[in-house]
């Protein structure tokens, strides 16, 4: 194995001081640009690569980017994270991505992994029983900006890029409301986190306008828990008529008790959803209508956010992302 290429093989090769090689690749303006090329060409032609861990230690900074998310698997994060990704790479920065399984726990681990790996900023979708703020105020005293994505904590005091939560809903509850349905199976997600209460309490509110409609209001924290709650409303006396989900997670277990109870989609009863992007509802036939709330534009607002941050605009904001209606034939 070669050795690695220091800044001291550089300076030897163009007889100039170690210091004189440091500030050029920097791009110090006390160089002048004849050094500077040198250096640049020469450091290029054998390869050199700055020690990365070294100027951590020194700057106690990475080019690092953190993100803890509930889950890797799902595709709204997933999407978000290839969005980060893209924008980091451009600016030579690279992801450590981390799980939290929505423990807060667990959560509080990552938090400590990315403080020892000196990251330059956090980006993190909270547990759903997350309730400790101290953790992410010392990440922040210490100079690392944290943004707070999807699931969010419920204070003014943090930076927040968000879907339009109540949009979306309203979005859904309207197009409901256009089709006649008069008896619904409103599914959401974990009742304590606050892109819930947000979704729940606008659907509410724009159902309202709607006094013979009847809601069956329900939560579920995954797939099975929303196949169950679907099975059950299916098998009762009086069958919805249709069915709001709030993720994509939750349409595909509505959709599972769906097929094995054999209800014929729309006659027997309609589905609407909110999804990130086009993927889950096209998997069904037929596709389903969905609120779009994109996982991949929110990672670019997220990496814009942070790069405002990093460039000195350190003042809180709380940045939404704007839902659509996508119509398919499920309702």
């Amino acid at each position: 194995m070669s050795a690695k290429i220091t800044l001291k093989d550089i300076s030897r090769n163009l007889n100039i001081s170690i210091s004189t090689v440091s500030r050029a690749l920097k791009g110090h303006p006390d160089i002048s640009e004849e050094t500077r090329e040198k250096v640049m060409r020469l450091a290029a032609l054998m390869d050199y690569e700055p020690n990365t861990y070294a100027i951590s230690l020194r700057t106690n900074k990475s080019n690092i980017f953190g993100i803890i998310v509930p889950e890797i698997s799902n595709f709204f994060y997933h999407s978000f994270i290839s969005a980060v990704e893209e924008e980091s790479k451009k600016i030579g920065f690279s992801l450590l991505i981390l799980q939290s399984g929505n423990d807060p726990l667990v959560e509080a681990e990552n938090i400590r992994l990315c403080r020892l790996n000196r990251v330059a900023g956090v980006l993190i979708s909270v547990a759903a029983s997350s309730k400790d703020m101290s953790r992410y105020q010392k990440l922040e005293e210490n100079g690392v900006p944290i943004i707070f994505f999807d699931k969010v904590p419920d204070v003014d005091a943090c930076n927040k890029v968000c879907l339009a939560d109540e949009d979306a809903a309203v979005l859904a509850a309207t197009a409901l409301q256009k089709k006649g349905k008069q008896h619904i199976l409103a599914i959401f997600g974990h009742p304590d986190i606050s892109i819930t209460q947000k979704r729940k309490l606008a659907f509410i509110n724009a159902m309202e306008k709607n006094k013979q409609a009847k809601l069956i209001i329900a939560h579920a924290g995954s797939s099975r828990e929303s196949f169950e709650i679907t099975k059950t409303a299916f098998l009762a006396s009086q069958q919805p008529d249709a069915v709001f989900c709030m993720s994509d997670e939750i349409l595909t277990g509505t959709m599972k008790a769906m097929q094995l109870l054999k209800i014929n989609i729309p006659n027997d009863t309609g589905i609407i959803s909110i999804s990130n992007d086009d993927f889950i509802p096209h998997l069904y036939e037929p596709e389903i209508t969905y609120i779009e709330t994109s996982g991949y534009q929110l990672g670019k607002l997220a990496f814009e956010r942070i790069s405002d941050y990093m460039s000195g605009k350190k003042f809180y904001r709380e940045l939404i992302l704007p839902s659509k209606l996508v119509e398919g034939n499920s309702l």
